[in-house]
């Protein structure tokens, strides 16, 4: 009775291999070294919701209908962000690194996984409460073209108002949140000022290179998603893309700690996750 469980177990993890192999092959999209329990229940979401029976049953729609691939996409990469996300993190940025950030003559952030944009909405705010945006260049990138149009539309939810408010307080805002929108007929969007000098674009962490030097990477809450192989992929990809003295932001459930590359970085702030390269 206990062997047959286990078969089963094992067909699973045959059919999800093969259906991610298919998804990189198909669509170039490599999910293939994301945790297994997490896609595993992902996959398992789009299997319910499409009324089929088992994993093949979902590969065979996914390789035939682009239209299932994009609804399993929506699964596996899911948006989960906000304005001023972790205030605290937000203060400390202000406090401490950007008086380091002052001297340089032009400045390089990268918000890598940005989903929406509420997070790179929110550096801009600080930045230009600080005086520093008119020489800043943010780059906020994400894998899901769906997440990135929202972020470039700057329309945020009307119903977390209250809560971002809170949050823009404690992360040290300086004036009335309410002067970085307007608000018509139920809908909020963030003032076109804060995208001046904003690019959003696609991009993959896992198959893509670098494209630039920063002088500030956040990667926060998308290596918890990887396993160890990967997040090492993506830790030398972080590294490669940061100036020397940059800063590198993690989340709070990351570390550099036990990767080849901690030994290239200083620990600025370890409660928020904020370290500094130093080769």
């Amino acid at each position: 009775m206990s062997e047959e469980p286990a078969q089963e177990s094992d067909l699973e993890k045959i059919e999800i291999h093969l259906l991610l192999e298919g998804i990189f092959r198909r669509y170039g999209y490599d999910f293939r070294n994301y945790s297994y329990a997490s896609i595993r229940r992902r996959i398992w979401h789009r299997i319910h919701l499409e009324g089929l029976s088992n994993v093949s049953a979902l590969q065979e729609r996914v390789m035939h209908h682009s239209e299932v691939f994009h609804r399993l996409l929506s699964d596996l990469v899911i948006p989960v962000t906000e304005m001023f996300r972790d205030p605290e993190i937000f203060l400390t940025f202000r406090n401490e690194v950007v008086p380091l950030l002052r001297g340089l003559p032009y400045i390089r952030i990268w918000h890598a996984g940005c989903s929406t944009g509420e997070e790179a909405h929110s550096m801009a705010i600080l930045l230009h409460e600080e005086g520093l945006l008119d020489k800043t260049r943010i780059y906020a990138t994400d894998i899901s073209e769906n997440a990135l149009q929202r972020a470039k539309d700057g329309i945020i939810p009307i119903d977390r108002m209250k809560l971002y408010t809170k949050s823009y307080q404690a992360a040290g805002g300086m004036q009335s949140f309410s002067d970085y929108y307007t608000s018509d007929d139920g809908i909020v969007m963030l003032k076109p000022f804060l995208r001046t000098n904003m690019v959003f674009a696609r991009h993959n962490l896992v198959t893509d290179r670098s494209f630039n030097e920063f002088h500030v990477i956040l990667c926060r809450n998308v290596m918890i998603y990887f396993n160890s192989q990967l997040r090492g992929q993506v830790h030398k990809l972080l590294h490669d893309s940061l100036a020397k003295e940059g800063f590198l932001i993690v989340g709070n459930k990351e570390s550099i700690s036990h990767t080849p590359l901690e030994d290239s970085y200083e620990t600025m702030n370890d409660q928020y996750r904020i370290f500094r390269k130093t080769r």
